[in-house]
């Protein structure tokens, strides 16, 4: 192959063709050159990308993203494989990583958190959903859940000691409030129904209490 590498993109995203046969430490000599040639039309485009022409293992994927990043401002939002190269499938998987991304550092995020997805934020964060078992948020400010709370939080992340969790429903594994931790009962008490809560750190404790004007005024927020 005369060319090892090719670059084809669309306003979406790009295709790297890859040679099969070249040995791959000579290939990503050709690779970080190519894109270091290329590096001034990406500028800081967020895009898609997909490789095309040979097999790549992950650790090899994730070293051609580096080479990438070392020699481009180039910003890959994804990595599409075994998919169509069209311009309305590039479009489709950037729009939903774009929105991924701005749902999850914003100040709102929508949908309910399924076990295994954790939620980091560098805000205060409302979550309009449910937190399931399995879920976790980590917030350097306030965690407001405008649904069920039973995975895990940690507010405060930063060391702020002031931070509080609200919920709806308030049946939490584990709260964490700055460097305090609070687990959940093995064997959580009754409650004839749901009640928004509040928890919040005191004298190195943490309470959870039910959310009032006056329970408001009394803690230190």
């Amino acid at each position: 192959m005369n060319n090892p590498v090719i670059i084809k993109g669309n306003k979406y995203g790009i295709i790297v063709v890859l040679d099969s046969e070249m040995e791959y430490d000579s290939l990503r000599e050709k690779i970080a050159e190519k894109f270091r040639e290329s590096a001034k039309f990406f500028d800081k485009a967020q895009m898609a990308l997909s490789f095309e022409g040979r097999k790549l293992t992950t650790e090899q994927q994730r070293d051609i993203l580096n080479i990438i990043a070392e020699e481009t401002k180039l910003h890959v939002v994804c990595v599409i494989e075994d998919d169509p190269q069209t311009e309305e499938k590039f479009k489709k998987a950037l729009d939903e990583k774009l929105m991924e991304l701005s749902n999850t550092t914003g100040q709102f995020y929508k949908g309910n958190l399924r076990s295994g997805q954790v939620l980091e934020v560098e805000t205060s964060i409302i979550v309009i959903g449910d937190i399931n078992p399995g879920a976790r948020i980590v917030s350097k400010g306030n965690i407001i859940v405008l649904g069920s709370l039973k995975g895990s939080v940690f507010a405060g992340a930063s060391g702020n000691t002031n931070s509080f969790v609200v919920a709806l429903d308030m049946s939490p594994v584990q709260i964490r409030i700055a460097d305090t931790i609070a687990r959940s009962p093995d064997k959580p008490e009754k409650s004839a129904g749901k009640e928004t809560k509040i928890a919040f750190l005191e004298d190195g404790n943490i309470y959870i209490e039910p959310l009032s004007k006056e329970v408001i005024n009394d803690i230190n927020l």
